[in-house]
């Protein structure tokens, strides 16, 4: 069943962090130690692509690999600082969506993967 619109059934407490890594190896790194810490129940890897940005008042641009996580906001907190301790950039994106709605199966299953122990 898909929740959208059922308000008992409402995935308000799963989250979507959006991130990127400067390359694959690390890429996998962070989602292993995510998953494996049980702060993600699941993280997809996208195609590497060019990123353009504004640092310290020069255009900087360089390849990453984008990271969509999915975890709960029990454990938002916990996955940011992870990312935060594996990430090399000063400033990594770091953005958390919520989610509207989502397959019931898929959103319990998040929220078992990322249960607090």
């Amino acid at each position: 069943m898909f929740t959208h619109g059922d308000a008992a059934a409402q995935p308000d407490d799963i989250v979507l962090v959006i991130g990127n890594a400067p390359d694959q190896l690390l890429a996998k790194r962070i989602a292993h130690v995510l998953v494996e810490e049980g702060l993600a129940a699941c993280v997809n890897l996208g195609a590497t692509g060019l990123s353009m940005y504004m640092w310290a008042g020069r255009l900087e641009g360089g390849e990453e690999v984008p990271l969509t996580m999915k975890t709960t906001r029990a454990r938002v907190h916990e996955l940011v600082a992870r990312l935060q301790q594996l990430h090399p950039d000063e400033v990594p994106e770091i953005l958390v969506l919520p989610i509207l709605g989502g397959l019931t199966s898929y959103v319990d299953w998040v929220r078992e993967r990322t249960a607090l122990a």
